[in-house]
């Protein structure tokens, strides 16, 4: 049976997890900081919208890309690191892992890492970035993350989710992240075409709503 997570994650889900998995960051008291994070592209038209957003407000993000989505759209990919975003290992066929062999899921996170890296250095004035990874559906199994782990990954997750691809409105999926990310957050949106008529309806204000009220918004 599926149990759908809070939008916030709960404090015992991090402790039921090795403690080096990111679910948010530390922060000091009185100091008001959200990374905002996006999932599973890049892809034409919705990719370029968040990052023509982004660049408008002048804030930076950490962009989570499927590999053959990076093969397909690699223009747009070399947009993203240009323009300052951090990006991430989402796997190359957005993989579940639960229902994947553990040898199928590394070899497919290498594979996606293979032609980031590729279009990366293909990029000009790239700086280079500690390998980020994200597992799709925020499912891994333990074996999977350790090798992750072992490879040099860092495992990074979440602590609000918008859930921008199922939300019924833009401001359903508005209020899902202002009502519930607190400072120091790991928030997760989507550059996806399922999720484009709400992130699309929303970005823009979720982010005025936080610089509004003295909050950073970071890329890790």
């Amino acid at each position: 049976m599926f149990i759908k997570l809070p939008i916030r994650v709960p404090s015992f889900i991090k402790w039921l997890h090795p403690r080096w998995y990111v679910w948010d960051k530390p922060v000091q008291k009185d100091e008001k900081i959200l990374y905002v994070t996006f999932d599973d592209g890049p892809v034409p038209e919705v990719t370029p919208w968040v990052l023509d957003t982004l660049s408008r407000k002048r804030v930076k993000a950490t962009f989570f890309c499927i590999g053959d989505n990076v093969r397909k759209h690699p223009e747009i990919f070399k947009r993203i690191i240009a323009e300052g975003h951090s990006v991430g290992n989402h796997t190359y066929h957005h993989l579940k892992g639960w229902k994947t062999e553990t040898k199928n899921y590394i070899e497919d996170t290498l594979q996606a890492e293979e032609i980031m890296s590729a279009v990366q250095e293909s990029t000009e004035n790239a700086s280079p970035q500690f390998p980020l990874f994200r597992p799709p559906y925020g499912k891994i199994k333990r074996a999977q993350a350790y090798k992750l782990k072992d490879l040099g990954f860092q495992i990074i997750m979440y602590r609000t989710v918008a859930y921008d691809w199922e939300a019924s409105s833009p401001e359903v999926c508005f209020k899902n992240i202002t009502e519930n990310a607190k400072s120091g957050d790991l928030i997760v949106l989507h550059d996806s075409q399922k999720a484009f008529e709400n992130v699309k309806g929303s970005l823009e204000a979720t982010i005025d709503y936080y610089l509004e009220r003295g909050f950073t918004l970071k890329a890790l």
